[in-house]
């Protein structure tokens, strides 16, 4: 879609991914090195005073970039900031979705500024997050 084609308030199309288990967050500490015990051991995050252990944020933000990376190419990226609003618990499954709420053009660069969030299956926002996109 090019810029001229664009609106305000346009959906990017939304990210579904299946229920948070103990393997997505052990291979996610895996892949990104972050081996924080809060996140893959129980009996840390009860000592804690957690009931169970949750997911890492990055994850959460590395699939917000993934929603946007699946509706434009990674090229495109011009900024992405997102901040966390909540735990993500064992067993969420988590949506992202995103729309246009800017027009804009910055050095002769026609760009898009989107907001971005996660929510649980029941509506809860995680994370929050706006990026600016070239078109």
């Amino acid at each position: 879609m090019t810029f001229d084609e664009m609106a305000v308030g346009q959906l990017l199309p939304p990210l579904q991914l299946p229920p948070i288990s103990r393997s997505t967050l052990a291979l996610f500490a895996g892949a990104s090195g972050d081996h924080n015990p809060i996140h893959i051991d129980l009996d840390f995050a009860r000592s804690a005073g957690m009931p169970d252990v949750f997911a890492h944020g990055m994850l959460s933000m590395a699939w917000l970039g993934r929603l946007l990376t699946n509706w434009v190419p990674q090229q495109r990226l011009r900024s992405f900031e997102a901040r966390f609003v909540s735990i993500t618990h064992l067993q969420n499954a988590v949506t992202c979705t995103g729309h246009v709420v800017e027009k804009l053009e910055v050095d002769g660069e026609r760009r898009v500024r989107v907001s971005i969030q996660s929510a649980n299956q029941y509506g809860e926002s995680k994370v929050l997050g706006e990026a600016v996109i070239a078109l």
